[in-house]
């Protein structure tokens, strides 16, 4: 995340991550902040930034809004609808960067397909390329290339060689390679 300075003693934050079908519902959503206590808040508020972003025409570019005291960045793509939410004192342009850099690393794993159940079926990527971008609220990468090359290797195949594996993933090929052979 090169070119990010923080003053004082400020931390970018996000407070969510939403990516929901062209109905509102839910695809793939992380929250990181303690506003909305339980999963019926979330869900309303959910439905209500839906509702309030659905005429929008957020296809070419990232849209900004502010609501409920937050702003909140978003792009639509074919059926899928993705926001960033941070506090009113957050700065547009760094989650719109968020924003931006986890749609184009989610675009270069799924081929540029965003369609609901081509995201379904992989929503392991979409978890894992959320994960490489904000951790706890934290933002952690912005950068596309760089969040779908950690997600290709975190992602990888279990019958790759073990050249072409980190050791944590070679490590889980073999232990489930044992667990097969010891239950047989």
């Amino acid at each position: 995340m090169s070119g990010f300075f923080l003053s004082g003693n400020s931390c970018p934050a996000v407070k969510n991550i939403l990516i929901l079908d062209s109905e509102g519902k839910r695809v793939a959503v992380k929250y990181y902040s303690d506003e909305w206590p339980t999963n019926s808040a979330k869900l309303a508020f959910e439905k209500s930034l839906f509702g309030r972003t659905l005429k929008s025409n957020a296809r070419t570019e990232a849209e900004i809004t502010i609501f409920d005291s937050n702003i909140v960045i978003y792009k639509f793509a074919q059926d899928l609808h993705f926001f960033i939410t941070g506090g009113d004192d957050e700065n547009e342009l760094l989650l719109a960067t968020v924003l931006q850099g986890l749609f184009d690393a989610i675009a270069l794993r799924l081929r540029n397909t965003f369609d609901k159940r081509e995201a379904l079926e992989n929503l392991d990527v979409i978890f894992l390329c959320i994960d490489e971008v904000v951790d706890q609220g934290m933002i952690l990468e912005t950068d596309a290339n760089a969040i779908a090359g950690k997600v290709a290797t975190q992602n990888m195949d279990a019958s790759a060689t073990l050249s072409e594996q980190t050791i944590s993933q070679a490590l889980a090929s073999a232990r489930e390679h044992l667990t097969k052979t010891l239950l047989k």
